[in-house]
Formats: structure tokens, C-alpha cells, sequence
């Protein structure tokens, strides 16, 4: 619970102060065992913070309200909106000297030094797994190492990055990090900074954990999304999913299915490549993690420029039995929910090579598709007819939770423009800041 936000929101109702410390006395005492006189004064600190706080102005106190919320725009849920507001914040970003910057939609950044490609990624840990810090931490070990892996590096080092809220137990950081350095052991890639904090400090009351790994590799040849070019054909491997399956399994009761997501083949799989003759021959690689096939396809083709073409055929095979069976068990669908497989995109002659090198991993490959000359869009051949292939407003509904939330909401386009004016407004004042600093 967030006691800043209570009283912030209370006061915009125009609750009578007396009446806000009371309740707000209430909640704590429901989360924190404590006696009523120091749930009553920490109240009494928090209401006094927010009042002094309240109504500053200028450029370092306030900023643009886009009337939308993240939950609304679906924010972090891999659909379109979220696609829309991460293209928002390479607009607030601008134009940088990376040679792979964040308007490109890829999975890691890249700049040039000493002759180098240096690649840094990161991704957060799944929400819904802050009651299981391991899977947490393994997860977005390896979520982040695929990132790095696919734009054609090896990986060097790991930093880590975790939030328990005020009540949670110690324990949880060392069990999150327990593992982040199984899968660092595994590869032998090192650990080598990060940083603990409590979420939101005294002011957020429960047990809530977050956090995110990231890692820097070095390449000498990168094989970004916009590189893939008409002609290419699309391969993918066998998928058994990470954060998203383990969490569709445990919170729909089939815990059993998270063990097939504790493995390394995708990374075993790119560093088979990596290593190999076939590798400069490659064009483009990427995980399969952004609200499924749907909307990595979709970016990959806005990025490159060009139609790619899915072949629904082979995709079945290509996901994990049992991850299928509860897929099918659960009506998920299986093309819009992160699979965590491998996608490579290379010249049709070195197709064949590439699938037996990942083989070399134990890991299967197929041909899914290919790449052709037009407009920027994804389409899929299903039952030989080929068709639209877009992603949706959220990534599928995969838990309960998510099946309540996946419902119409505001107009898209009524939302955007809130979102354009904030970003703009951002971008603005980061201009006048910087020009006040230089």
C-alpha cells in the first residue's frame, strides 16, 4: 500500500484531515504489527509530508498530466499501447550517437568504443512472481542475457537491481539473488554490482518485491532487427516459456509446468551460434517475449521496414508439450504470449547451417516464415490463407487476474493524445533544463 498516494488522493476528495489520519491509521495497522500510537504519529508524518509538498510549482516540481493511467494504456502489458508509449519514450529520449538507439525498438542499445560493439540490456523481474524471489531472479537472468545474446554478443558482466517494499522479509533479497547466480554460474558470466532499496522507503506497507537484471556484453558483429531485409527467412526454436508460463502455471494451479521453464537452451543456443562459421552470415536475431510472435514480428517489420510473413504450420511443434498442453488447457493464445524461443532472420542459403548448429545444443529449429519487399507490417499464413497478424491491445490474458482486466477500455486514439502532450511536454522541459545547465 502506498500511504503517500492515500493521503494524496484523500485530500483531492477533500476528505477533513482528521478523518484521513484515522483511516490511514487503520491501514497500517492491518499490514504492520504495531500499537496504535505509532501507527497514529507515523499518520500524523505522512499527512504533514504530503502537505508541505503539495502545490509547487515549476519545471522541477510538476509535469504534464496525460490523464491516462498505465494500467489503462496498457503499460508493461506487451500490447499495442505499451509498443506506443515506449515509441513515446524514444521521442522524449531523441536522437543519440548510439549505433542501435532505443527509437529502433530492439532488444538492447548499442554504441562503438575502441573498435567494439558494446551492448548493455535490461529487463525487470515478472510482477507476479515477488512471492517466488528465485524464479524471480532466474528469470530475469536469463530474459535479460537472450537480450543481449540476439543482438550477437557475449555476455560480460550482470548487474542486479531489487525493491522489497517496507514489511518483506530480508530473505527475499538473497533468495532473488540465489537466482540470478544460478543461471550467472551456469554461462560464467559474473555478478558485478547492483543496488537494494526499499520500495518507495517508509511510504509503501506490505511485502511487494521488484527489481530487474542487467547485463553489458561486447560483439563484434550485431545482428539488430533492422538489418533483416527482403528475401530472409525466419527461423525459430523450440520454446518453453519463463516468467510469463511459470506464471500462467502457478496461478492457474498446474505448479508442475514451471519446472520446464528452468533450462538454458535458448542461451545455449545463441552462444553455439556466436561461436560459429555461420554467424556473419546472420541477419537479425530476437526472443520471442514481447507479447508473443504477434508483436515482435510486428516491430521487427516497422523496424526493418519490410512485410514479414508467419507461417502458422510449424508453431505448434515448436512450443514445449506440456507448456502446449496448458496453453490449450488454460485458452491462452499462443501467439500473443512470450514463448521465450529463439528467432533467427538469415539469407535462405545459410538456413540449413543454422539450424544444425542450434542442434549442436540439442535445441530444434524450424523455418516459421520469411521476409518480402512492401509496406511495414506483419501477416500470417494460416490454413494457406494469409491474413493480418497484428498484436493486440495486451499481450494474452494468462492468468485470472489478467482475464478480468483484458476487457474494452477508452478510446485508443482519445488516449494517445494525452500520451503525444505529456511526452511532448517532457521533452520540452528537458530541453529548457539542459540549455539552463549548458
Amino acid at each position: 500500500m502506498d500511504v503517500e498516494g492515500f493521503v494524496r488522493r484523500s485530500m483531492h476528495k477533500d476528505i477533513p484531515e482528521g478523518e484521513i489520519e484515522k483511516l490511514l491509521q487503520e491501514r497500517i495497522l492491518d499490514i504492520k504489527n504495531i500499537d496504535d500510537g505509532f501507527a497514529r504519529d507515523f499518520a500524523r508524518a505522512v499527512i504533514e509530508e504530503v502537505k508541505v509538498t503539495s502545490g509547487l510549482k515549476g519545471d522541477l516540481f510538476e509535469y504534464e498530466h496525460a490523464g491516462v493511467s498505465m494500467g489503462e494504456f496498457g503499460v508493461g502489458s506487451r500490447g499495442s499501447g505499451d509498443f506506443y508509449a515506449h515509441r513515446k519514450i524514444a521521442h522524449v529520449i531523441g536522437q543519440t550517437s548510439a549505433q542501435v538507439g532505443v527509437d529502433q525498438m530492439d532488444d538492447g542499445g548499442v554504441v562503438e568504443a575502441n573498435g567494439q560493439y558494446i551492448i548493455t540490456t535490461v529487463d525487470g523481474m515478472h510482477s507476479r512472481l515477488s512471492d517466488f524471489p528465485f524464479l524471480a531472479g532466474f528469470h530475469a537472468t536469463r530474459a535479460t542475457l537472450r537480450d543481449v545474446y540476439v543482438m550477437g554478443a557475449r555476455p560480460v558482466g550482470l548487474i542486479s537491481d531489487v525493491h522489497i517494499a517496507d514489511d518483506g522479509d530480508v530473505a527475499k533479497l538473497f533468495d532473488y539473488t540465489a537466482g540470478i547466480t544460478t543461471v550467472s554460474d551456469a554461462l560464467g558470466v559474473p555478478l558485478v554490482a547492483g543496488s537494494t532499496l526499499r520500495i518507495g522507503g517508509d511510504m509503501v506497507l506490505g511485502d511487494r518485491m521488484t527489481g530487474c537484471v542487467g547485463v553489458v556484453g561486447v560483439a563484434n558483429h550485431v545482428t539488430a532487427r533492422r538489418s533483416s531485409v527482403p528475401g530472409d527467412v525466419l527461423l525459430m526454436t523450440r520454446g518453453a516459456g519463463g516468467g510469463t508460463i511459470a506464471t500462467a502455471a502457478l496461478y492457474s494451479g498446474n505448479a508442475d509446468v514451471v519446472e520446464e521453464t528452468i533450462n538454458l537452451h535458448f542461451l545455449k543456443a545463441c552462444d553455439a551460434l556466436i561461436r560459429s562459421d555461420v554467424f556473419p552470415h546472420i541477419h537479425a536475431m530476437t526472443d520471442i517475449t514481447n507479447g508473443g510472435l504477434r508483436g515482435d514480428v510486428f516491430e521487427i517489420a516497422e523496424t526493418a521496414k519490410a512485410t514479414v510473413v508467419v507461417e502458422d504450420a510449424p508453431l505448434r511443434g515448436l512450443i514445449a508439450p506440456k507448456v502446449l498442453a496448458l496453453l490449450d488447457k488454460l485458452g491462452i493464445d499462443y501467439l500473443g504470449v512470450s514463448l521465450d524461443a529463439l528467432l533467427v532472420i538469415v539469407p535462405p542459403e545459410y538456413a540449413d547451417e543454422v539450424i544444425r548448429v542450434v542442434g549442436t545444443a540439442d535445441v530444434p529449429m524450424e523455418r516459421i516464415g520469411f521476409v518480402r519487399e512492401g509496406p511495414g507490417v506483419s501477416r500470417l499464413i494460416k490454413d494457406g490463407v494469409e491474413g493480418e497478424f497484428l498484436p493486440k491491445f495486451r499481450e494474452a490474458p494468462y492468468t485470472p487476474v489478467k482475464k478480468v482486466v483484458d476487457r474494452p477500455g477508452r478510446d485508443f486514439e482519445e488516449m494517445k493524445k494525452g500520451i503525444d502532450r505529456a511526452a511532448d511536454a517532457a521533452r520540452a522541459k528537458k530541453e529548457r533544463v539542459l540549455k539552463r545547465l549548458l
